[in-house]
């Protein structure tokens, strides 16, 4: 099943994306983040059967999550990354945070902001935590896991790059990108074989397969799990692959206009156009 967070005249809703549209469910749960909380995402697809429908042409996506109490991401998770930025390996995830207020959603503007024009994609999968909890071992990780998305973690390079911690870079207002829909583990299947493609401007950039992580997401649950309390509807985007624009010869930066893509095989294509902020 897949599930989106969407506006309908302007207000807030969300619901089952369906071949015929989506099914408004936002009636018997306020957001797909109460949903999962609840614990009710097989009841809601129950639901979504016999709900009202929409066309996707009358809707607006919003941030998969909009206000996950956690966006925890992680670096270097890929070799080929890792080796494009010349840093060692080492023996435990590299771990940084994301504010909810810097996302933005699937056809929407991603914002370059007014003081750089270093911005760079990172395709990612985006893990949605289902059922919260604290030192959760890797051979049940799997089982806290409500379903998957695309994330698009822009990064303003330059600020990222004035010390050796990530967050200025990675938190400027509407510059991750989060949609449009979550899947969910039984219908996206076991993890390792989908391919992970990013494309500007209709040009391959990034191109692998998510089994390519250098910690696996049961892994990286376990670890981050062990250090902070894990809520349902928290967001874990585990990594971004080889070729970054800003490692590229000459470096390759999003510019206004640009159109980028992350399509995830099983989930689908996360479309953003880049926009100036004001």
């Amino acid at each position: 099943m897949r599930f989106a967070s969407i506006s309908l005249d302007g207000i807030e809703n969300w619901g089952a994306v369906l071949e015929d549209g989506v099914a408004l469910l936002g009636h018997r749960w306020p957001s797909l983040r109460h949903a999962i909380a609840a614990g009710a995402l097989a009841e809601a697809a129950t639901e979504a059967k016999t709900a009202r429908k929409v066309g996707s042409s009358a809707i607006k996506w919003l941030p998969l999550i909009a206000d996950p109490t956690k966006i925890l991401c992680v670096g270097l998770n890929y070799e080929d990354h890792r080796k494009e930025t010349g840093r060692s390996v080492v023996a435990h995830p590299t771990i940084f945070t994301r504010f909810a207020d810097s996302q933005t959603a699937h056809g929407a503007s991603i914002l370059m902001p007014t003081v750089s024009d270093k911005l760079d994609y990172e395709g990612e999968l985006a893990v949605i935590i289902g059922v919260g909890g604290r030192n959760i071992p890797a051979s049940a990780a799997l089982n806290h896991v409500a379903g998957y998305s695309c994330y698009n973690d822009g990064s303003v390079r330059d600020w990222q790059n004035h010390s050796i911690q990530f967050t200025p870079g990675k938190n400027f207002p509407e510059t991750g990108a989060f949609g449009p829909w979550m899947v969910t583990p039984d219908e996206f299947g076991p993890l390792g074989p989908q391919r992970l493609q990013t494309r500007l401007n209709g040009e391959v950039m990034q191109d692998t397969l998510l089994e390519n992580m250098i910690f696996s997401v049961p892994t990286i649950i376990e670890y981050v799990s062990t250090f902070t309390q894990l809520s349902p509807g928290d967001v874990i985007v585990s990594g971004t692959p080889g070729g970054v624009g800003a490692k590229r010869t000459p470096p390759v930066f999003m510019k206004v206009g640009d159109r980028v893509e992350i399509e995830i095989e099983g989930i689908g294509i996360l479309e953003n156009k880049i926009a100036r902020a004001s």
